[in-house]
């Protein structure tokens, strides 16, 4: 299948890119984008939670009552869990929560956005972006062209674009990434997906 490139103005340039039916053109697999996002997010948590237990709180080792006669339940120390103040029991403790995924099920759920993305006419091909400087009024006036202004976006560069992803670091709602830095999740958390020119064949060819 073929995409019109589309210039900074958002017109047509006259050119046309050939997009992979092996990668842009796949049955979509729900299953592995649910476990490439869950992966994704996993690894985002820091996992740092703790609470302390009964053998962590400071306080007396004393029992408190005697431990028949009184009436009433049998009582240890003060740093029983049954107390205020006392230790947690069960509480959270430092983990990772991230989780091994095999290489070719993360490469079937980025093809898997990407034919989504292409069915549901999220996707938009780009001339390559040269900023001589980053400067985010020329980034912002390149999203007001394509009427993407106050979308949530997500542009895919090639590693060379450097000041077209410094241009992009205070406008909110836009992620700039590399094509090496890829991911299911910023391929599918926005409303439209914007590939440079030079960026379709690296994508294709990282994921063939």
């Amino acid at each position: 299948m073929e995409l019109a490139v589309l210039d900074k103005t958002g017109k047509d340039t006259g050119r046309k890119v050939a997009l992979s039916d092996s990668v842009f053109g796949i049955e979509p697999n729900e299953h592995t984008v649910y476990l490439d996002v869950k992966q994704y997010l996993a690894n985002q948590r820091q996992g740092t939670h703790k609470s302390k237990e009964r053998n962590e709180v400071v306080g007396s080792t004393k029992k408190l009552k005697k431990q028949k006669g009184s009436g009433a339940a049998r009582y240890g120390d003060v740093k029983s869990p049954i107390f205020r103040g006392g230790g947690r029991i069960f509480g959270p403790k430092p983990r990772y929560y991230g989780f091994k995924l095999n290489k070719k099920v993360k490469a079937v759920a980025k093809k898997s956005v990407l034919s989504s993305s292409l069915k549901e006419d999220k996707l938009i091909v780009l001339e390559d972006l040269k900023f001589d400087a980053p400067k985010t009024k020329d980034f912002v006036a390149v999203l007001k062209g394509l009427d993407l202004e106050g979308k949530r976006v997500t542009l895919i560069t090639t590693e060379n674009e450097k000041n077209v992803y410094l241009s992009s670091k205070n406008v909110q709602k836009v992620k700039v990434v590399a094509t090496s830095e890829v991911n299911t999740y910023d391929l599918i958390n926005c409303s439209k997906l914007v590939l440079s020119e030079s960026s379709v064949k690296e994508i294709e060819n990282i994921l063939s």
